[in-house]
């Protein structure tokens, strides 16, 4: 595990992990929850969430010319990474998918400069069951998109994993036990 990785933890352990009752986007209720963005919006916390995004690529062999993922959890990961690859490679383009179709103009689910074809890998914020990544993944699909591997900032491990391993390779760059330290 690198230092940046074990770093991006204890950042999700102290400014994004919340405790309480909260309704999760799975429509579960969970004593605990992660808010990303208040990691992932920091400067420090975006650095260190490209930096990992592109180690598991790069471990993992992923071939791909575009990262992206349903807007809004996914949205500072895809930009961050987006940025660094340009330096540190293998470069990826960003796109996001948006959770209605755009009501004007082009009418679009996905924005940003990918064409059909294309090899992406699909990335969320926080994988609970998988059903907001597996809506990520029909929209860049029906667009026509190669969904060549997931990624997540965190694995709540409440069944994303299994539910995504079924088609996809998924990896997440941490997980609730790590963070909980189970």
């Amino acid at each position: 595990m690198s230092a940046d990785r074990e770093r991006l933890k204890e950042l999700l352990k102290t400014r994004s992990l919340k405790i309480g009752d909260f309704l999760l986007a799975s429509g579960r209720r969970s004593r605990y929850y992660f808010d990303s963005k208040l990691t992932t919006l920091t400067a420090e916390g975006a650095y260190l969430t490209a930096r990992c995004f592109l180690e598991v690529v790069r471990e993992n062999g992923i071939r791909a010319e575009a990262i992206g993922g349903m807007t809004l959890g996914a949205d500072p990961i895809v930009s961050a990474v987006a940025a660094l690859s340009h330096l540190e490679g293998p470069p990826l383009d960003a796109f996001i998918v948006r959770k209605e179709p755009k009501g004007h103009g082009t009418m679009q689910w996905i924005e940003g400069g990918v064409k059909p074809g294309q090899r992406v890998i699909v990335v969320d914020d926080v994988v609970t069951t998988g059903g907001s990544t597996l809506k990520a993944i029909e929209r860049a699909k029906e667009f026509g998109l190669e969904v060549v591997a997931v990624l997540a900032l965190l694995d709540r491990e409440e069944g994303g994993t299994e539910t995504l391993s079924r088609e996809y390779a998924f990896y997440p760059v941490a997980r609730r036990s790590e963070i909980f330290g189970e």
